[in-house]
């Protein structure tokens, strides 16, 4: 085999057959080949979003151009692309440079370069290469910027020391007899570089660079964390900013940022962020609201919403008040007033010393009394024949004495705690943004996508309507509500469109600002079970924008909606006004 070949990037993307002929049928077999394509190569830039509250843009641009003089080597001119399209990104000033669209002069965009051809030492010897097998999870990482850390490691040559220079390639998951999907590789086998090698096909085209072992053999897999390689000669070159001016920069997709726009936050208003985490649109938002209003962000995940709450107050934004809130419950009628109705997730405040320590000297004057006490009696209280109250076990005395002895633990204790909201009134929010959870088939780089099938995309697209319906109930008449995903499938996208504009008469596109993004997908799909998806219809498709990972752009794939409310009618009104309609509709 020829080592040039062999010893490169060239991954094919790997789909479910019946995925794949959807999404064919959807944008044309080249289109969807390149959009393929695409999606396994990261965008060759960072895309960062200034906090405005605490630094400018040229103030972060001189900080990070003094960065690269410190890290990095500069990227050739010959390596910048050529770009006419005026609404695409400026990159050929520098490293780093703004944005050209207007309204946009605080997103920076840090260059990269790839993908490049490496020749790896060992190639031309009849040596092996030493060579280290990571899993997609690490190589999607590795591709974006990051080090090899021990736990993406799953196998490695013999005899490789700390200091060795080693190939890095990555394990994909391979269509197995039964039609599922497995990685072929066990963690820790000994990589042997030889044809005869069982895994020697599977990593044809799939070496995502060099770098220095940091550890032995031995060590990637005796260690739980830490980095296993440096890489230091990377497919694609691209800047590493984590924790780099924290506070005063966000690394955040530019559709993201543009779908915060497209909601038009305006300062005093109320908003929802429905599904906020990890937190970029919600601060964005308060941004072009210059903190002056209220964006309420929920999500149901407890670490999550504190991550919203931590990374609020590091940008000095003040208006965000986050909730634990699951979307599909974000709206309650019974509320009376327009305050969410919250509850503590502990009904007594923490434990003072004094009143802990005679809580656990009574909960330990019981655990004796029960130790001492007849098993047997335990057993028959256990099972329920007895009047005498519930039996409490040992172990969760135990149990409750070590919770009151180490504390509330890390997400009740004191400044970690978060409200839970039971949800809002309707018509309580002028803007609502809902950035569904979805399939995430749009995100860069990506190695497999055979894990998706037309069953969970359709389960996606349903889980989806559902919060889509919370959020018009949110929403007051004039309001605005922008959908958005992160996926290329029409189903999610423009098959909500439909759903929305076919449900909700009082719902209806309206144009976006910035327009960055390209026409949404008109028509619709017959599925083999019968099922028929709608997408757009004609004169619809320019008021949507769908962001195509093969644009020349260069983003991930994403979608936004943006509705506009008109007054709200309810269902014994619409019913007779459909009535009236159809009347009128005869006697004409």
């Amino acid at each position: 085999m020829d080592s040039s070949e062999r010893y490169c990037y060239k991954p094919t993307l790997q789909w479910n057959p019946q995925v794949q002929d959807y999404l064919v049928k959807a944008y044309g077999a080249q289109h969807f080949s390149r959009i393929s394509k695409a999606l396994t190569y990261p965008s060759c830039y960072t895309c960062i979003r200034v906090n405005t509250l605490k630094s400018t843009s040229d103030d972060v641009i001189d900080k990070l151009r003094e960065l690269i003089s410190e890290r990095m080597t500069p990227v050739p001119d010959d390596l910048v692309e050529d770009v006419n399209d005026p609404a695409t990104v400026e990159l050929q000033s520098g490293i780093v440079s703004k944005c050209q669209v207007p309204g946009l002069d605080y997103v920076l965009f840090f260059k990269g370069s790839g993908p490049h051809s490496i020749d790896y030492d060992a190639c031309t010897s009849d040596k092996p290469l030493k060579e280290v097998i990571v899993s997609r999870k690490c190589a999607e990482a590795v591709l974006r910027g990051a080090q090899v850390y021990v736990p993406g490691v799953l196998a490695c040559s013999a005899n490789v020391e700390k200091g060795d220079k080693v190939a890095v390639s990555v394990a994909i998951e391979q269509l197995r007899p039964d039609g599922g999907w497995a990685v072929g590789i066990t963690r820790g086998i000994v990589v042997q570089g030889s044809e005869a090698d069982p895994q020697f096909i599977e990593r044809r085209g799939l070496y995502i660079g060099e770098g220095t072992a940091a550890l032995s053999r031995a060590g990637m897999f005796r260690v739980n964390e830490g980095v296993a390689v440096d890489m230091h000669n990377r497919v694609f070159k691209l800047p590493s900013l984590h924790g780099v001016l924290e506070g005063e920069i966000f690394l955040q997709n530019l559709p993201s940022i543009i779908s915060a726009h497209a909601l038009d936050p305006q300062p005093g208003e109320r908003i929802i962020d429905m599904c906020a985490a990890p937190g970029g649109k919600t601060t964005a938002i308060a941004l072009l609201m210059k903190d002056r209003g209220e964006v309420v962000a929920t999500d149901r995940s407890h670490n999550k919403v504190r991550n919203i709450q931590k990374l609020a107050a590091e940008m000095g934004l003040s208006c965000i008040n986050a909730y634990k809130l699951d979307a599909l419950k974000a709206c309650r009628r019974c509320v009376s007033d327009d305050k969410p109705v919250l509850y503590s997730s502990d009904d007594l405040p923490v434990q003072t010393s004094e009143l802990l320590r005679l809580t656990m000297e009574a909960s330990l004057a019981i655990l004796d009394v029960k130790s001492n006490g007849d098993e047997k009696h335990h057993e028959n209280e256990s099972d329920g024949n007895t009047n005498h109250g519930v039996y409490t076990s040992k172990a969760s005395l135990r149990k409750s004495i070590r919770k009151m002895k180490n504390g509330p633990g890390r997400n009740q204790s004191i400044g970690g705690r978060v409200e839970n909201s039971k949800g809002f009134p309707p018509d309580s929010f002028d803007r609502v943004l809902l950035d569904a959870p979805c399939s995430a088939l749009g995100l860069r780089p990506r190695l497999f996508a055979g894990e998706e099938t037309l069953e969970s995309l359709r389960h996606n697209a349903e889980y989806q309507r559902r919060m889509f319906d919370q959020a018009v109930q949110l929403v007051r008449p004039g309001g605005v509500i922008v959908y958005s995903t992160c996926t290329i499938n029409p189903g999610e996208n423009e098959g909500l469109v439909r759903y929305a504009l076919d449900t909700y008469n009082f719902l209806s596109l309206t144009p976006q600002s910035p327009k960055l993004g390209g026409p949404g997908i008109v028509g619709k799909c017959d599925h083999p079970d019968g099922h028929t998806e709608e997408w757009l219809r004609p004169g619809e498709e320019d008021l949507v924008q769908r962001f195509d990972p093969s644009s020349p752009l260069d983003t991930i794939g994403f979608f936004i909606a943006k509705f506009a409310v008109g007054p709200k009618v309810s269902g014994l009104q619409a019913n007779i006004s459909n009535l009236e309609t159809a009347n009128a509709n005869l006697e004409q």
